[in-house]
């Protein structure tokens, strides 16, 4: 699976993009700032139904425009072309559309056009809070386990519906414990399944990792991810019982799976303390290439992987030895941004990739090479 085709309309500071892509390898070049990320991003868009990078998706219509629109040919070996649509007005709900039906609900999107972003805001995965990391956990598990997302769903609602409670408790100086409880069963109903997901992931997940790392590092640093979670100690239940008064002083929940953490460690330290920054980054790109390969693993087919501006903190010896990995046969579609031309040019040289170089500047993208990138 891969996308063949990409038309951007007034997203972001693109006015007008119409692209045919390399099934292998496309190179995004252009200054800091011209808007290579927005490709990207505009990509990320068609598997997850929204930006990578923007809060809301109107921050994302161009500036003084009424919508933006992004549409995506996917190319199966067996099937036949898919087509993928988001459009955003100003004054509308966002319409997302797959093979021209519309959607009921987006989260029946997540998974058919699976990804892997890697991007400098990875270093927040160590640096960051623990939602991040979480994010991180939800999303990987998410894209080939719907009924994951699904308990997630519905646990986030119920407790959503609990801290409202909390607060109305605190405002009205009034209490009901079988009211907080009809929350808190919900709660308890989802919990176990999502902690026990989450523990067979990184179960499975940490082998896959460590052997990126070995790749991408060099290096003979020995790397670990620990799940940190209270429902370890004891059931949701009792934890909701210890902590009420806690709760009802800061008028919302204090435990739950909403607040369980990843722990890095290299050779045992934690890592946002003692790596260095090349540690940290060949950490973050590790993650992201075992993310890959797990997925590929439990779906079957290949994500496609988008690597924005990742070569700055690696030197030349691991920027190489990163593209000839994912060049090779292992991996799918990749997308890689770079404001260096000719570094980009020098990776292919010498190798038999199929690649294509677009140049951007100010939202403008054309290809370089005399190819037929645009439509």
């Amino acid at each position: 699976m891969y996308l063949h085709e990409l038309k951007l309309t007034n997203f972001k500071n693109c006015e007008s993009a119409e692209l045919r892509l390399s099934p292998n390898v496309n190179c995004f070049v252009g200054l800091n700032g011209a808007g290579k990320t927005n490709i990207l991003d505009a990509i990320y868009y068609l598997s997850f139904c929204k930006s990578y990078f923007a809060a809301t998706d109107k921050q994302n219509i161009r500036h003084e425009q009424e919508f933006f629109a992004i549409h995506g040919v996917y190319r199966h070996d067996e099937k036949d072309d898919e087509l993928v649509s988001c459009v955003q007005k100003r004054d509308a709900k966002k319409s997302f559309r797959f093979n021209k039906k519309e959607y009921d609900r987006l989260a029946d999107h997540i998974g058919k056009f699976p990804l892997v972003m890697i991007s400098p805001y990875d270093a927040d995965l160590i640096n960051g809070g623990s939602e991040l990391r979480r994010k991180f956990i939800d999303g990987v598990i998410s894209q080939f386990d719907p009924l994951y997302l699904n308990a997630l769903l519905k646990y986030n609602r119920a407790l959503q519906q609990r801290n409202t409670q909390l607060k109305q408790f605190a405002e009205t100086r009034t209490f009901d414990r079988e009211l907080l409880r009809l929350w808190e069963d919900q709660m308890a109903q989802h919990a176990d399944d999502i902690h026990r997901k989450r523990q067979q992931f990184l179960t499975d997940f940490l082998p896959i990792f460590q052997h990126y790392y070995e790749i991408v590092s060099g290096g003979t640093e020995k790397v670990n991810v620990i799940y940190e979670s209270r429902l370890d100690e004891k059931p949701l239940g009792a934890l909701f019982e210890e902590g009420l008064m806690h709760d009802r002083y800061s008028g919302y929940t204090n435990v739950g799976i909403h607040k369980d953490d990843l722990d890095f460690a290299l050779d045992g330290h934690p890592l946002k303390k003692f790596g260095s920054q090349g540690q940290q980054k060949s950490f973050v790109v590790s993650i992201r290439l075992a993310q890959f390969d797990f997925n590929f693993q439990r779906i079957g087919y290949k994500p496609i992987l988008l690597l924005d501006d990742i070569f700055d903190k690696l030197d030349d010896q691991r920027v190489m030895k990163l593209v000839r990995l994912v060049g090779d046969e292992h991996f799918g579609q990749v997308f890689i941004t770079d404001t260096q031309q000719g570094r980009v040019e020098k990776l292919f040289e010498n190798t038999n990739i199929d690649h294509k170089i677009f140049e951007v500047e100010k939202g403008c993208v054309k290809e370089l090479g005399g190819g037929d990138g645009l439509l």
